[in-house]
């Protein structure tokens, strides 16, 4: 099973479930012949300290193989500081690299509108904690995505229904590699 645990930007806000990036992967899995569940546990104004919380449970309910967790989007619009979110990330993978979870941990960006010096430290931390803690990382979610109006909501902070294919394409080469040959059916 891959528990996929993020905020809005996974939990598909504003679409359809079928048309967010999660239920993309779980099809994909299928197509490609992968016997692998998908389960979205992502909430819409999660932040990491919300998602530290629910962690645990999330992990002893789920049991899965795998964890994508996208989170930080929340703690950034709220201009809560970097350190927290880097305690928090940090605790989340040491929890799910203890139960013996693989993981993949997926970045998001802060607008330059942010400042040069928050923006930067923000982004570093993913980069960081995925080499501390010796897991893959999509450096940046909503690559190729945030900067074209055209793949965003009114909102401007959710892509719409044309840009979670591309989420998905920015989440797949690096959730393919933990994925593995034995989950495949022949």
């Amino acid at each position: 099973m891959i528990l996929v645990y993020g905020d809005s930007l996974s939990a598909g806000y504003g679409l359809r479930v079928e048309q967010g990036w999660v239920n993309l992967l779980s099809r994909r899995l299928e197509q490609l012949g992968y016997e692998f569940h998908v389960v979205n546990a992502s909430v819409s104004g999660e932040t990491s300290a919300g998602g530290l919380a629910r962690l645990p449970r999330a992990l002893a309910t789920h049991r899965p193989r795998l964890v994508v967790l996208e989170l930080g989007a929340n703690d950034g619009l709220r201009a809560l500081p970097p350190a927290e979110m880097r305690a928090n990330l940090d605790r989340m993978l040491t929890l799910a690299k203890d139960a013996g979870r693989k993981v993949l941990l997926v970045g998001i960006r802060m607008p330059p509108n942010y400042g040069p010096r928050y923006t930067t430290e923000f982004e570093r931390i993913y980069r960081e904690l995925a080499a501390r803690h010796r897991v893959p990382l999509v450096p940046f979610l909503l690559q190729a995505v945030a900067d074209k109006n055209e793949l965003m909501q009114a909102d401007g902070l959710h892509p719409n229904e044309r840009g979670q294919p591309i989420l998905l394409d920015n989440v797949w080469p690096g959730l393919q590699p933990l994925l593995g040959r034995a989950a495949r059916r022949p």
